[in-house]
């Protein structure tokens, strides 16, 4: 059995981008570790918080939460803070992730990565799937960490595949909806959405995870924007953009296959 860390920049983001994969790889008895770069500090802040309860609080419940539904065993934390969104003033913020000296970063993540001895290590693509600061920070992390660990784990890229988030976006608007974005429109850093199929490698079936990622999604109710979004897509929509995960693997020569990352 091997051990797959995933990181990501916020809580929540695994819960739309992996949370099928990792899902599958606990069915299938392998450990799974998430680790989120920040706090998720600059999110939305619910109505409901309890007295003293802070919106990190909050978060980090409901990252455990996403934990059980997934099959995740370990939930760890680099420590940092939200950076925000692309201009935003918390960009600037010292204790930001966006801010944090690439090897600093890297050797917290490290010191999971040697701590579990894990076998393979899941970051994002070069531009996070949408340039947000802490995503692209991600990418940069996770590669360096890669690179420090005493045993250097196989490294894949989470990302989203435009062309076939562009059939999604035709599906919605079909449907009467507003999908909110253009997947070939700029994103927060200016370029499209994830990547062009011709540049992944692997397409993961995760459809029989569908209810996981469903369950993962909705422990994360804080974010009622983004979370709400999701939840209101009839069940064929959400399956259709959801029944799918996909990955780039640094190295590996080009076409993308369709198949589970981990029967090779």
């Amino acid at each position: 059995m091997l051990t797959i860390v995933f990181l990501h920049a916020h809580p929540d983001d695994e819960s739309s981008q992996t949370s099928g994969s990792m899902a599958r790889a606990a069915k299938e008895g392998h450990r799974v570790v998430v680790v989120y770069g920040t706090n998720g500090d600059h999110g939305e802040i619910p109505d409901d918080l309890a007295p003293g309860e802070t919106l990190i609080d909050r978060r980090r419940k409901e990252a455990d939460t996403s934990a059980e539904a997934t099959g995740t065993e370990r939930v760890a934390w680099l420590g940092y803070a939200d950076s925000g969104m692309t201009g935003w003033q918390q960009n600037d913020d010292p204790e930001s992730f966006h801010r944090a000296d690439l090897d600093e970063a890297a050797l917290r993540l490290v010191r999971i990565l040697d701590e579990e001895n894990a076998d393979i290590l899941v970051g994002y693509d070069w531009h996070g799937g949408y340039g947000h600061p802490d995503h692209i920070k991600v990418h940069h992390v996770a590669h360096r960490a890669a690179e420090l660990a005493a045993r250097p784990p196989r490294l894949l890229e989470a990302t989203m595949n435009r062309d076939r988030m562009r059939q999604w976006y035709t599906l919605v608007v079909a449907a009467g909806q507003d999908p909110g974005f253009d997947p070939d429109g700029p994103m927060d850093d200016g370029n499209p959405l994830g990547t062009p199929e011709a540049d992944i490698h692997w397409q993961v079936d995760v459809s029989d995870f569908i209810a996981q990622r469903r369950a993962a999604m909705q422990a994360h109710a804080s974010q009622a924007t983004d979370i709400g979004s999701f939840m209101a897509m009839p069940p064929e929509i959400f399956a259709a953009v959801f029944g799918a995960e996909f990955y780039i693997e640094p190295g590996r020569p080009p076409g993308m296959v369709e198949r589970w990352f981990l029967d090779v």
